[in-house]
């Protein structure tokens, strides 16, 4: 366990581009939403860049933490925390003026029966933080779920598509997208919306339940059977590197990795690993879920951390009983019902 973690922990380090952004970048980073699943680790990041640019540079984050402990391990890594629910007015506006900030909050998961609650997070909310930040740079992360599925020939949805949400959901975070746009042209705001499809962590993620699943014995269900990944380390770093793209009026940026994976040859290379066959159920469709992020790869560079070697690293994480979070996915969602 201590090879894959500091083999881990080396692929958390700051790229020489992103220290010299960060150099470059005027003002504090602020987090809103940080005890999510990448929140804690973006936050990190930024320490770690600013920290090796050597600038002043205060790193803050902003949630309810209901996660015990997370709040205390943050602060002791350098992270300004603040405890506030964001939806409550009071708390929002007494959070710190800042040059950056990352946006992060909103919901997906309950969404069916428990819709206001979405609509609120996911479209009330970015107006309210849109208006109270209306002189920074804002990154605003959103999903691939607005697009609509598309044939898999060819290669996902790019910044063009227009958007088709499926389900509540979906719907909501488009919303989101919509009320930063307009907050964006009303005061001039330079803004960057993040369309993330997939993020995965050794903790969580798309490649994560595959594997889980082959490792299982459980079946794998083919119907979403091509889908975008991306090292969470990665996309992080595109993020905070983001803010030098933020644009009024708001620039749209799909973030992805660069192959359409098959579910399909993932599970088949899990089970070489494991020496187990997949189990698989129904057949893959002709559309999937997909985003072409050409155009981050070119302002960024390719993911640094290949998918082989994200699924190598999952395989020991899971062979050695590495945490894992209970954060499914759901990526096999045709439907939009979260």
């Amino acid at each position: 366990m201590n090879h894959i973690s500091e083999t881990y922990n080396q692929i958390l380090q700051p790229s020489a581009d992103l220290v010299a952004d960060i150099a470059a970048l005027k003002g504090d980073i602020l987090i809103l939403g940080i005890s999510g699943k990448m929140g804690p680790d973006l936050a990190r990041l930024a320490r770690r860049a600013s920290d090796k640019a050597d600038v002043d540079k205060k790193i803050i984050g902003a949630a309810r933490f209901t996660e015990p402990g997370l709040r205390k391990e943050l602060d002791s890594q350098g992270i300004i925390t603040l405890q506030a629910d964001l939806l409550n007015d009071e708390h929002l506006q007494a959070l710190p003026e800042v040059g950056n900030v990352l946006y992060l909050a909103g919901t997906k998961f309950g969404t069916s029966g428990n819709e206001s609650y979405t609509w609120a997070m996911n479209t009330y909310l970015p107006g309210r933080v849109a208006h109270k930040y209306k002189n920074a740079r804002i990154v605003v992360f959103s999903t691939g779920n607005v697009y609509p599925l598309t044939p898999v020939f060819q290669g996902g949805a790019d910044e063009q598509v227009i958007p088709q949400p499926t389900g509540e959901y979906a719907q909501s975070c488009l919303g989101r997208e919509r009320i930063f746009q307009y907050w964006s042209a009303q005061h001039n705001t330079p803004i960057l919306i993040y369309r993330l499809n997939y993020a995965n962590d050794v903790s969580y993620g798309v490649v994560l339940e595959i594997a889980r699943s082959v490792e299982k014995g459980e079946p794998i269900d083919l119907s979403m059977g091509h889908v975008n990944v991306i090292w969470q380390g990665d996309a992080n770093e595109m993020a905070l590197r983001s803010f030098q793209h933020c644009t009024a009026p708001a620039k749209i940026l799909n973030i992805a990795g660069p192959e359409t994976v098959s579910v399909r040859w993932l599970a088949q290379l899990f089970g070489s690993f494991f020496g187990r066959s997949p189990v698989f159920i129904n057949e893959e469709k002709d559309t999937a879920l997909l985003s072409n992020a050409a155009e981050s790869f070119r302002l960024f560079g390719y993911p640094k951390f290949p998918l082989k070697n994200m699924c190598e690293l999952l395989a020991a994480w899971i062979k050695s009983g590495g945490e894992i979070k209970n954060k499914p996915t759901h990526f096999q969602e045709r439907k939009g019902q979260y």
